[in-house]
């Protein structure tokens, strides 16, 4: 209920639209940066089988050397000297067995040729620059391992120079020389590696094939692998060996063992460049040192934003597994303590009889309205009717319609009419307060209809005298289109579950406005209600539940309330109600370090929407960015999987709150939907609400706009 205008600050409103953009595009390009680097995808495997066809590749490269120069009009290959072996490693570097692999070159004094992934290199840049340090080659394989003979051509230049750039950012070293992944020897060179290594020349590089393939990767056996290296011949080799892509203890032992046996076997073991007798390695330019290492931190910050938010994804849902046990729990706690309540209550005699209660007194009531012409009458004519003695005040807060002549024209002997200027809901509900004859005092919007006996049930908690307010049950009135059946599912599932459990904890933050019940005595004590937040019924409660007084929920005490049928209408609702939440939190944030009851509402109740009502909606596109990126990077099944589970634990959550409010499950066929377009509005208001409140912008109310749906119940209009 929305009775008067506030003034607001221009500008700076719209500054939620670009973080939120900024931080959602961020959180994108992280991924799919990391879904790229990290192969999550499978886009590295061919989209068709590739090809073996050699009827494009040169003679001069089929039968020629191992090292392949296709730059200028003529192909030039050169083999490595006599007696000559160049050592190289593919896959790398691993932190395991690439350190293991320099510390045995390193005790012979021997040099070889590094074939580095920019990712690997990314990840493990300590060793690439032991490499560099230690006099090794270093050459490249592409950034992500990728075969260039089915990559279109703007991956192979992304993939080649992107390597390239890492190397050049981490050494200051710029590499001429690739192994393009899945190549083996000259013979079996097909048109698509030949055609990577011809664009491959465009860039500037030489393409190293092998003569020897040590299949270390097959782990054949030590011995098997010592014997390539030193398989007797005057020709010179270049051996294909791997310091990465798995275990690797066979290749380290082989390697050793050869290099041991070298003065006997006549062999030397070297560089590829220094087995033709080249240079491959140039000092980087200061352009592409800095794009390097501005390339490389890039990279590990997105490897740092995933890795944060993986174990943020962890955290909610721990969380959110947590809240769902948690609620049902104390919900059925709860339950059972109203249920021994009623049992001791029938057996003390009370409600033998409809007018046989604890608490008896008059009640007052009063109606903030304004511009409530299309549901004032159902409102006033439920509550007069109520089967408990009432005084109704109604406040007409300077409407512009006819609001107050529709209340006048009723003629009911119990309704008072008061009329003001405009000065906001506060203002009208302490005019209220202040025309009350009654220790006891209801509030309850215009927009909102009693059942018979809802103040009579409403009021029975104040037999406790340490209650001072009582929040009532608001059901949604116009549930029947899929929004009303999304906030009649809110309204049951996180609205009174969420109250049960502040009930139990002592912690109660928001007596609503469409039903709450208060002792004067209280309100005088807090300084009636308060116009310094948009929330007024939390920033009340709040203040009472900090000032001593318990706050607690009755279930059965109905109220019928009129939601928001536009998308439009419930974002400035809602936008209000978080906004205004959140200047109630900050307002009353010192109940953190008071102890007694202010303490719990610190401590227990502003924890609990602090987590779950502005953090956890603030992680939520995250959660939705991270759902695609898993769909698309990672393993579809396992993502839908995940999604189920989490839909599971909401549906029997909510499955049980309907039948704890005695509801029909019927309205739950829309949970699913609800994930797809209620959600994202919801966690869209707590960020523009949040940007809103930093910026230091002042929102002015929102109407609600009134459609006229709501009805007297039956019961009440016959007895009215």
């Amino acid at each position: 209920m929305s009775t008067g205008r506030r003034s607001a600050r221009a500008g700076g409103i719209g500054a939620h639209w670009f973080l939120m953009v900024t931080v959602v595009l961020t959180l994108g390009l992280s991924m799919a940066v990391q879904g790229y680097m990290n192969h999550l995808s499978g886009i590295d495997e061919p989209r068709v089988p590739a090809s073996h066809a050699t009827v494009n590749v040169p003679g001069a490269v089929a039968e020629g050397g191992p090292i392949v120069d296709p730059r200028g009009d003529n192909v030039r290959t050169a083999t490595p000297a006599d007696h000559t072996v160049a050592l190289t490693f593919d896959d790398g570097p691993d932190p395991v067995w690439t350190p293991r692999i320099l510390d045995v070159l390193r005790d012979h004094g021997v040099h070889a040729t590094f074939f580095v992934t920019g990712s690997a290199a990314i990840k493990h840049p300590e060793i690439v620059r032991r490499m560099a340090t230690e006099g090794h080659e270093i050459g490249i394989q592409t950034l992500t391992h990728t075969d260039l003979s089915v990559s279109p051509s703007w991956r192979r230049q992304l993939e080649i120079r992107g390597a390239q750039k890492v190397v050049a950012g981490i050494t200051g070293h710029s590499p001429s020389l690739l192994r393009p992944p899945h190549s083996s020897d000259n013979e079996t060179t097909t048109d698509g590696q030949w055609s990577a290594m011809d664009a491959a020349a465009d860039q500037g590089f030489l393409t190293v094939l092998s003569t020897v393939n040590s299949g270390d990767w097959r782990r054949p056996g030590t011995e098997v692998i010592t014997g390539l290296l030193l398989q007797p011949g005057v020709r010179g080799q270049v051996v294909l060996m791997h310091d990465g892509g798995g275990n690797r203890t066979q290749t380290v032992e082989a390697l050793s063992s050869a290099l041991e046996r070298q003065a006997k076997s006549g062999h030397r073991f070297t560089t590829v460049g220094d087995s033709i007798g080249v240079d491959s390695t140039r000092e980087a330019s200061v352009g592409d040192t800095l794009l390097g290492t501005a390339f490389v931190w890039g990279i590990r910050f997105t490897d740092a934003v995933v890795m944060a938010i993986s174990w943020g994804l962890v955290a909610a849902g721990v969380a959110t597994l947590l809240r769902a046990v948690l609620v049902m729990v104390v919900a059925s706690r709860h339950r059972r303590a109203e249920r021994r309540k009623r049992e001791a209550e029938r057996d003390r005699g009370w409600f033998e009889h409809p007018m046989r209660t604890e608490v008896i007194e008059p009640v007052s009531v009063i109606v903030p309205a304004y511009n409530e012409s299309a549901g004032i009458e159902a409102a006033v004519r439920s509550i007069a009717a109520s089967s408990h003695p009432v005084q109704v005040i109604v406040v007409d807060d300077g409407s512009t319609d006819d609001t107050a002549d529709i209340v006048e024209a009723l003629g009911l002997p119990n309704v008072e009419l008061i009329r003001k200027e405009n000065g906001g809901k506060p203002s009208a509900l302490n005019a209220g307060i202040a025309a009350a004859r009654h220790d006891l005092v209801v509030m309850v919007d215009g927009d909102t209809v009693f059942e018979l006996d809802t103040v009579q049930v409403l009021i029975q908690r104040f037999a406790d005298p340490q209650v001072g307010a009582v929040s009532g049950n608001t059901k949604i009135a116009n549930r029947g289109g899929i929004l009303g059946a999304w906030q009649h599912i809110e309204y049951v599932v996180g609205f009174n579950l969420d109250r049960r459990l502040f009930d139990v904890a002592e912690c109660m933050p928001t007596v609503p406005g469409a039903i709450g019940a208060f002792r004067r005595e209280a309100l005088a004590r807090v300084g009636g209600v308060s116009n310094d937040t948009l929330a007024e019924d939390t920033d009340l409660t709040m203040a009472l539940c900090r000032d001593g007084w318990r706050v607690v929920y009755e279930d059965d005490a109905l109220a019928w309330t009129e939601a928001p049928a536009t998308l439009g209408a419930l974002w400035k609702q809602r936008y209000r109600w978080c906004y205004g939440t959140l200047q109630a939190m900050w307002k009353h944030r010192g109940a953190v370090v008071q102890g007694g009851a202010a303490g719990k509402l610190g401590r227990r109740g502003l924890g609990y929407l602090l987590v779950f009502q502005v953090l956890l909606p603030l992680f939520a596109p995250v959660v939705d960015v991270f759902a695609i990126y898993g769909l698309v990077f990672l393993d579809p099944v396992r993502i839908a999987v995940v999604w189920m589970l989490f839909l599971l634990i909401q549906f029997i959550m909510a499955a049980y709150a309907f039948r704890l409010d005695r509801e029909p499950l019927r309205a739950l066929w829309t949970l699913p939907l609800q994930q797809f377009v209620y959600r994202q509005l919801m966690y869209l208001v707590v960020i523009q609400s949040v940007v809103t409140a930093l910026a230091g912008v002042r929102l002015r109310w929102h109407r609600m706009e009134r459609y006229g749906s709501l009805r007297v119940p039956m019961a009440t209009q016959e007895r009215s």
